[in-house]
């Protein structure tokens, strides 16, 4: 079975037929689903969406492309969001999507480096991992890292469709992450990307989606699914020259490592 480690199930694009996507993805072997929040004020669609799909699992967390629109009530929200849902039957299992995007036209570095900073925090004093969005601002973030949780980086996380060079690669893998592979890597052009994924110990590869967003080469311009995701694995295992059953076994393992509180069960149909 296949873990998607970073599918926003939750998003609008999925509202009109989310049951029927959850049910294909299962039937085609993906057993989890993280689903990252973007927003304080999407806290509560990620909840119910795991709560209603027994193989999800909620991260919380507010993406660095809607800081903008955040303030320290939401930094304080996260918190007790955390705090209760530890508590409870659906604990989460990282802190996400967080991180910073310097890519995007317009951003303000420093507002994001702030929210990226104190939901670091956040992940240290709940021990808990953290998914990062990283565009054109590795090394930024590799900097924080070190300056919150010093050598040990506290319980690692998965740097989301990595792009970075090998060395920044080795960097995260120091600090404890793993890098999330996934459509990106079908595109034949996708030179770099490609390399780093046949190239990379597959100890430190889990694989995603980020379902609606990052469609797969080999379905044109549609809306991404995590049902692609076995397709998506047989892409990578051609490029590694090894069997999708050892790709999956392999990166399976490595999310539930690094993610202990996935949970047991598989989504309903």
């Amino acid at each position: 079975m296949l873990i998607d480690t970073h599918c926003h199930l939750d998003a609008a694009e999925f509202a009109a037929d989310r049951d029927a996507v959850a049910a294909r993805a299962l039937a085609a072997g993906v057993s989890r689903i993280v689903v990252p929040a973007v927003a304080a004020g999407n806290f509560a669609a990620v909840r119910d969406c795991c709560a209603r799909y027994a193989g999800c699992a909620a991260a919380y967390g507010i993406h660095p492309l809607y800081v903008a629109n955040a303030g320290e009530a939401d930094l304080a929200t996260l918190r007790r969001w955390l705090a209760d849902e530890s508590a409870g039957p659906q604990p989460p299992v990282a802190i996400g999507e967080i991180g910073l995007d310097f890519f995007v036209p317009g951003f303000d570095a420093a507002r994001q480096e702030h929210f990226f900073v104190e939901q670091l925090k956040i992940a240290r004093d709940f021990d808990l991992p953290v998914l990062l969005h990283v565009r054109r601002a590795q090394d930024a973030i590799l900097k924080q890292l070190r300056r919150v949780f010093g050598k040990s980086a506290g319980r690692g996380g998965i740097a989301h469709a990595f792009n970075g060079s090998h060395q920044q690669a080795e960097a995260f893998m120091g600090l404890g992450f793993k890098l999330g592979f996934g459509g990106a890597m079908t595109f034949p052009r996708a030179l770099r990307i490609r390399e780093l994924a046949a190239t990379l110990p597959l100890e430190a590869i889990v694989l995603e989606t980020d379902a609606p967003d990052m469609a797969p080469e080999f379905i044109g311009h549609a809306r991404n699914s995590p049902e692609y995701l076995p397709a998506i694995a047989a892409r990578l295992a051609d490029l590694r020259g090894i069997s999708v059953d050892v790709l999956a076994a392999a990166t399976s393992a490595n999310a539930r490592a690094l993610l202990p509180a996935l949970r047991s069960g598989a989504l309903p149909i």
